[in-house]
């Protein structure tokens, strides 16, 4: 058994409670309730509002992505998506992904290479929403030029990931032939391995194909990111910070990009210091955008957990399982010694 400070989570966790104290070490009690004292109630009703509609759009846009396999009820679309976010918050440094991956491919019966192909549509469309969004956020606000250069390198990536997605949808018949002359004979089971990883895959991107399919999930991704946006207007009215809606959107796009890589747990630490030092960047004081980056990672959290942990009731179903085998799981279709495909009961 692997000890406990050898451990992945331990050591995010560590590094996660060391970047805590650094943000709340100088807070002082007086500073906590004068910032109370003056929070809005209104706007902290409809920031909360805004967190479950953000993960209720998330859910659909899932939902969408994978009607070309089954059609999945729209509750339990939204449930099951905030379960697998569960997942990704308890697990750091992208292990939280797989553990996604296998609750999604358990629960639904779906093979998981097409989960996957389906988790790298959600990375690639949350790249263009943004890219859209840095473009309107720098027509107000000037970014500095380290964002503006990861701002260049998602938008060549986001181009490259299209253009390979793409080309795998229109030569996925080159492909198989290629296995087959390449690797049938030699090595059958590599064969039948590569042969279904491909078929499984192109299923999940197959709506790339369709243009109505295209600008729906465009749509539901810049809702959803909007609706983050407006959950973090909503709290900043709600903290009397007066600041512009685009003052909003720097701060979801510094976020995200600083934790397109997740360190540690749910991003403690790591959260509270990309968001406090945006929000600090406009002229608000140290403390209060400590506490702002505290409240908004609570309230990112609260929907999450809620939609999620009331799935896992209703499913019955451990995520703790899941987090003690994601190790031992592997993103290919388990194939026997011969070949042969063994999980033929998913879609």
């Amino acid at each position: 058994m692997t000890t406990f400070w050898k451990k992945k989570q331990f050591w995010g966790g560590f590094v996660g409670l060391v970047l805590l104290v650094f943000c709340v070490k100088d807070i002082r009690l007086s500073e906590l309730q004068a910032l109370l004292s003056r929070v809005s109630l209104a706007y902290l009703l409809a920031a909360i509002l805004m967190t479950f509609i953000f993960a209720i759009l998330r859910g659909v846009r899932w939902q969408l992505i994978i009607s070309q396999q089954g059609q999945v009820p729209l509750w339990r679309a939204v449930t099951l998506y905030s379960a697998g976010q569960v997942l990704n918050i308890a697990m750091p440094v992208l292990t939280g992904q797989v553990g996604r991956l296998i609750l999604f491919s358990r629960k639904e019966r779906l093979r998981k290479t097409f989960v996957f192909s389906t988790m790298i549509l959600e990375v690639v469309f949350d790249a263009i929403s943004l890219i859209v969004f840095i473009l309107f956020a720098s027509l107000v606000f000037p970014f500095p030029s380290e964002y503006r250069f990861v701002g260049y390198i998602i938008s060549g990536a986001t181009v490259l990931a299209l253009v390979g997605l793409y080309l795998i949808l229109h030569f996925q018949r080159h492909l198989e032939e290629f296995g087959r002359r390449r690797l049938r004979n030699r090595w059958p089971g590599a064969y039948v391995t590569a042969r279904k990883f491909i078929r499984s895959f192109t299923k999940g991107i197959e709506m790339l194909r369709s243009s109505q399919h295209l600008a729906s999930l465009l749509a539901y991704s810049l809702l959803s990111w909007t609706g983050h946006i407006l959950v973090i207007y909503f709290l900043l009215k709600s903290f009397g910070f007066d600041l512009p809606f685009a003052s909003a959107a720097v701060v979801m796009i510094v976020n995200t990009i600083v934790l397109m890589v997740p360190i540690t747990p749910g991003n403690a630490g790591t959260f509270e210091v990309a968001v406090s030092t945006s929000v600090a960047a406009f002229s608000v004081g140290r403390s209060d955008a400590v506490l702002f980056a505290l409240a908004l990672h609570l309230l990112d959290l609260l929907p999450i957990f809620v939609l999620g942990l009331l799935f896992v009731h209703v499913e019955k179903l451990s995520l703790r399982e899941i987090r003690r085998e994601h190790e031992h799981e592997i993103i290919l279709d388990r194939i026997s010694e011969e070949g042969t495909y063994v999980e033929e009961d998913a879609v």
